[in-house]
């Protein structure tokens, strides 16, 4: 009597068998880590930290000015944080501060050149080191992982915009 191999059985997915939440979280920053560690290492001695390239992000998305105060809300963090990291970003000629026109008793924390051009060069160069990433999945794998991370993000139709 011959048999013939039966076709390995598969089983649907259990919420045992999926990925936790934790883990998901987990690879996701491991997955940035790996960006922004492609992107210092070409940066060297010009590497900005996270907190800083966040400020310098906030400023250029409210059009380059903005008073410290409106800074340390939306960053959520304390003034006093927001100070420490607007005088390291002045210190690096990333920002300056000049007094608002509206209210002498304020400042305003403006973006400037350098501080525009670091953000491209880093956005390009964690866009590079992403690309580089992406080469250890095939083509149809890219636009799978693509797909699905812009699935769980909500955006699969529109366009992402960086934080």
């Amino acid at each position: 009597m011959t048999t013939t191999p039966s076709a390995p059985t598969t089983h649907p997915a259990t919420a045992h068998d999926a990925p936790s939440g934790g883990e998901f979280v987990a690879v996701l920053h491991a997955a940035m880590r790996a960006v922004r560690r492609e992107a210092d290492a070409q940066l060297g001695d010009d590497a900005v930290a996270p907190g800083q390239l966040r400020l310098l992000r906030m400023l250029d998305r409210a059009g380059g000015v903005q008073r410290p105060s409106v800074l340390a809300e939306t960053l959520g963090v304390s003034p006093r944080s927001v100070t420490s990291k607007v005088d390291a970003a002045e210190r690096d000629g990333y920002v300056v501060r000049h007094p608002d026109p509206s209210d002498r008793r304020a400042t305003l924390v403006e973006l400037t050149d350098r501080g525009r051009a670091v953000l491209a060069r880093v956005g390009d160069l964690r866009a590079s080191g992403a690309g580089g990433l992406l080469e250890r999945l095939d083509p149809a794998e890219q636009r799978e992982l693509v797909r699905l991370l812009r699935r769980v993000a909500g955006t699969a139709d529109g366009p992402v915009t960086h934080p």
